[in-house]
């Protein structure tokens, strides 16, 4: 059943267009996560649902009911800012009970809502502290819990975890897809950081200036990308793109003609084969951990030119001619820089797209 529903909706400051026709919709319970480079909107539709940006055209729906120009206080749905915004001069108490009392609830029910979120998120030892004597992963927590005590239809998360240091976001994570599982809300959250795209989704919406690009399963976008794009923002670290030319095809195989390639050419078995034919340029994509550095048949032909030491693995980035390819490899590889070097291509894990960046 779909519980949230955006349907072609727009916006425009004035002449110019930043959210261009977008269609999106969510099941009950659902976890969306919006992903996209900084300006593409993101952000700008999350304020949309919340009702804290007007909508220039289109329909927003939640649970049924449309919303488009529904005061924010209406929608039941509560937002988690990227900088917390809790109030310094308030214990986490009174932080999380604010909207409540604003509300006018019994006392006996905020404290019942605000000690069960405490509960939740571990924090109930804090509720008597002050937002500056907190870790930053506290304030979260508690910006977290002012959501939860509103019992909300939909939680909206705007990059809550942006302003945390590496292990305080993995962290965070894990106690965000937690809370997800034991509260069965529907949650709608925005992030530039596709690691917590893939980690925390049941589904991904990849947006680019204002457009959907592609909607899917973190495993649907790793695995399927409909254009080079998502295949270059799904996947840790990126896909790589060589440019080859098509030197035969038939139904079922193609030979492409590259540089790097052993003998100047790969010939492949590929699903896509029959839309291509010889004298085609396409695009070939590779993700750096289906590159092998210890393959017995390599196919391509490098030169070294820097690695990065992550301890159980390697980031090997290599040349060829003007071309960047980046290696994730086991261990830790003896290489040397400018050393000739190759790599072993997975053929089940090979990509295929025209020259205008669409899949084959």
């Amino acid at each position: 059943m779909t519980f949230l529903q955006l349907d072609n909706i727009k916006k425009t400051f004035g002449e110019l267009s930043v959210i261009k026709g977008v269609n999106i919709s969510a099941s009950k319970g659902e976890f969306v996560v919006f992903v996209g480079p900084s300006g593409c909107g993101k952000s700008t539709l999350l304020r949309m649902i919340a009702g804290l940006e007007d909508v220039s055209s289109g329909t927003l729906s939640i649970d049924g009911k449309e919303v488009t120009y529904e005061e924010p206080a209406k929608r039941e749905v509560s937002m988690v800012f990227q900088s917390y915004a809790l109030y310094p001069h308030m214990s986490v108490f009174e932080n999380m009970a604010f909207g409540l009392r604003m509300a006018k609830l019994p006392e006996d029910e905020i404290k019942r809502r605000v000690g069960e979120a405490a509960r939740i998120l571990q924090i109930e030892p804090l509720l008597e502290r002050k937002p500056r004597a907190l870790s930053g992963g506290q304030r979260q927590r508690v910006a977290i819990g002012r959501s939860i005590v509103r019992n909300p239809k939909i939680f909206l998360f705007d990059e809550p975890l942006s302003n945390l240091d590496a292990e305080l976001r993995s962290q965070m994570r894990v106690e965000i897809a937690k809370l997800h599982r034991n509260l069965g809300a529907t949650m709608v959250y925005v992030t530039h950081d596709q690691v917590e795209a893939m980690t925390l989704a049941d589904r991904i919406v990849v947006l680019r200036a204002g457009l959907v690009e592609q909607i899917g399963s973190p495993t649907e976008l790793y695995d399927h990308p409909a254009n080079t794009f998502v295949a270059g923002f799904i996947g840790s670290p990126k896909m790589n793109f060589l440019t080859a030319k098509v030197t035969g095809a038939d139904s079922t195989s193609l030979q492409l003609s590259h540089p790097a390639f052993e003998g100047g050419t790969l010939s492949l078995a590929h699903p896509a084969a029959g839309k291509a034919k010889a004298g085609d340029t396409l695009t070939v994509g590779l993700r750096p951990e289906h590159l092998d550095v210890a393959a017995a048949t390599p196919r391509l032909r490098l030169t070294a030119d820097f690695a990065e030491n992550l301890g159980g693995s390697t980031q090997i980035y290599a040349r060829t001619g003007a071309e960047t390819v980046i290696i994730l490899a086991n261990g830790r590889p003896d290489l040397t820089p400018g050393a000739a070097m190759t790599a072993g291509i997975d053929p089940r894990h090979i990509y295929l797209f025209t020259p205008d960046g669409l899949a084959l």
